[in-house]
């Protein structure tokens, strides 16, 4: 696999368990974190990463590996979890076709397949990290999960809904002004400084 500093990773992230899909394909420097991925992830699927993640590999795997942000707090039998920002993608990313599960919010529990397709040169003209396509909104934060992004759905499309006013009222007054859940523009992604948003984690601001 190519070491080269102007090399990148391209990786589908799709979300499990909705239809129709709800994807992003991003392309992130070779010499990324974990942390830096999931910063990337974070603002091209549109989350505003209030609570905490995990990367791992699939479960039919072993020995098992929990990367994101080390938890004290956890059972004596779960694996450690190692800081993010202190793995390299590269790790455990080495050739296309490797995969990963990436969770996010706990309790909600949305799970996304991240799947290595291809790697590339860095184009001269590009600023990595960048999201080069994608369909769907993401969910709202604190929807409920999946079933509670199919009951949002479901009343957003449905003037008639007794629940339609307040639902909407939900969203524009918050985070999601206009939320349409079948658009996404990827040329509106911007993703965020990764040593920026890990200062505000140990300041103790960063929303986990």
């Amino acid at each position: 696999m190519p070491r080269r500093k102007n090399t990148v990773f391209q990786f589908k992230v799709q979300l499990k368990e909705i239809t129709p899909a709800i994807w992003r394909r991003i392309q992130v420097p070779l010499d990324y974190s974990f942390w830096d991925l999931h910063v990337a992830i974070q603002d091209s699927m549109g989350w505003f990463d209030c609570h905490l993640h995990i990367f791992r590999k699939p479960y039919n795997t072993f020995p098992r590996i929990d990367i994101g942000i080390p938890d004290e707090d956890r059972f004596v039998d779960d694996p450690k979890i190692l800081a993010g920002w202190k793995v390299k993608i590269s790790r455990h990313f080495k050739k296309p076709g490797d995969l990963m599960e990436y969770e996010y919010d706990f309790g909600d529990t949305w799970v996304h397949e991240v799947f290595l397709e291809k790697i590339l040169p860095a184009e001269v003209d590009v600023q990595y990290p960048c999201c080069i396509a994608g369909e769907r909104a993401c969910p709202p934060e604190d929807c409920g999960g999946v079933r509670g992004y199919y009951r949002t759905t479901a009343i957003l499309k449905d003037p008639k809904h007794k629940e339609h006013k307040e639902m909407f009222r939900w969203l524009n007054e918050g985070w999601y002004k206009d939320y349409d859940p079948d658009v996404f523009v990827p040329e509106k992604v911007k993703v965020s400084d990764s040593k920026t948003r890990l200062k505000m984690l140990f300041e103790g601001s960063g929303g986990i």
